[in-house]
């Protein structure tokens, strides 16, 4: 019987006649569906009966999040665009979909291509471009991914429940890098409520995220578009402002969100997530069924990020919610290494050495070791969240402020800003 393939085209007269051209001769295919819409196709793809799809580009509804649906039924899939369409061509391979060829293409070369999709094989030939290297970065795997052209690295602040200064600690991250000549993108994927445009004084009910994660879902997202739906606080700092209510966390597919990730690779050296806490699995995992996933964000910015901070509180019982949380974030994701942040340390909640034994109790239980303190400061917090600014701009003299431009050199690989000041004095002396 050979590959077992379903077709969903919408408009072109072609449709027809291809079909009887794959089913006349032995292509190694067999058309055992032609569906009239894109929730045909969905529904189809769901019982098992096939194994490729046939495509259009004008297919109605088609988007990032139906492609990857199809591919988790296990639903390879070939596009096919009017021949000289690039840009059709274009937004199919936006959309993840690895081949694209001319409908015009003789059937031997199609069943070719729904054959090797099938089989898993990577292109190589070129019919419309080459598929491979229109693929969005988010897509690739990751040692293709860093040799791409989307050089930018994506750093996820995480940490458990219980407001352990997730927001602080990216938002005073994004602004200290921008500050060391880093390009820096500060995007806020909470789920459960951003607040980075409050921090800021920023206009909460911009499009941002939101809007990028339409886009990228109908294969529109470009760097352009990208700069259009993000605010520019100051030179080399820029925000993608997050969801201002949580119960619009459906617009947050994780398909979507991918795609934004790796378009933000692309228009900034340094992308700073700031995202929520919870992984636990909820309807599609737990249910088996097509709902959306409300924590299917986090997970997203979590597996594509090159690092992820876990932000940890100083007392306690954030320290306990720490080490559960490590445990789920190893159980989710076992290849995810985090980089654990201590947050809001003070003498006072930890007895001895505050510093001294939160290492100890980080290592003992979670094997990790902490790679940065950070000193509870809230004057100078209270103070930056009253004027809608940043760290540096309401407490430049701050310890916590001076902490975070050192974890942002850090993970830039520029020279610590304390280094840089220190060389400064040190050279005022010599010249005394």
């Amino acid at each position: 019987m050979g590959v077992r393939v379903f077709t969903a085209v919408s408009g072109g007269g072609w449709e027809s006649e291809l079909v009887g051209e794959l089913d006349r001769a032995d292509h190694g295919v067999t058309v055992v569906r032609r569906c009239v819409d894109l929730a045909e196709l969905l529904a189809a793809a769901a019982t098992g009966t096939g194994q490729a799809a046939l495509l259009s580009a004008d297919l109605r509804r088609l988007d990032g999040d139906a492609v990857a649906r199809l591919a988790a039924a296990g639903v390879a899939v070939v596009g096919l665009v009017e021949r000289g369409d690039e840009r059709a061509a274009e937004r199919l391979r936006a959309l993840g979909v690895e081949r694209v060829l001319p409908a015009d293409a003789a059937p031997e070369q199609i069943a070719a291509a729904l054959r090797a999709a099938v089989a898993g094989e990577v292109p190589t030939g070129r019919d419309v471009a080459d598929p491979l290297a229109a693929l969005p970065a988010a897509r690739r795997p990751r040692e293709e991914r860093d040799a791409g052209p989307a050089t930018g690295r994506v750093v996820a602040v995480w940490g458990p429940t219980g407001a352990p200064g997730r927001t602080t600690v990216a938002v005073g991250l994004a602004d200290e890098a921008a500050r060391l000549g880093v390009r820096t993108l500060l995007v806020d994927a909470e789920v459960y409520g951003g607040v980075v445009a409050q921090v800021l004084g920023l206009l909460d009910e911009s499009p941002g995220l939101a809007g990028a994660a339409r886009q990228a879902a109908a294969g529109a997202l470009d760097t352009a578009a990208l700069a259009r739906l993000s605010w520019t606080v100051r030179p080399g700092l820029s925000v993608l402002t997050g969801l201002a209510r949580a119960d619009r966390w459906p617009e947050l597919r994780p398909q979507a969100l991918a795609a934004v990730l790796a378009q933000a690779r692309r228009a900034a050296d340094l992308v700073v997530v700031d995202c929520s806490f919870s992984l636990e699995e909820d309807e599609e995992l737990s249910f088996d069924t097509a709902a959306p996933r409300r924590n299917g964000a986090t997970l997203t910015v979590l597996e594509e990020a090159d690092t992820v901070l876990c932000v940890s509180g100083a007392d306690p019982v954030a320290l306990q919610r720490s080490i559960r949380a490590l445990g789920d974030l190893r159980d989710a994701l076992p290849d995810v290494e985090p980089v654990v942040v201590v947050n809001q340390v003070r003498r006072g909640p930890v007895p001895g050495d505050p510093r001294r034994e939160i290492a100890a109790a980080l290592e003992r239980f979670t094997g990790l070791g902490v790679a940065a303190f950070l000193p509870a400061d809230r004057r100078a917090t209270d103070a930056a969240l009253a004027g809608g600014r940043t760290l540096a701009e309401a407490a430049p003299g701050s310890p916590l402020r001076a902490a975070l431009g050192d974890l942002a050199a850090r993970i830039a690989g520029s020279p610590a800003p304390s280094a840089r000041r220190g060389r400064r004095r040190a050279g005022v002396r010599r010249s005394v």
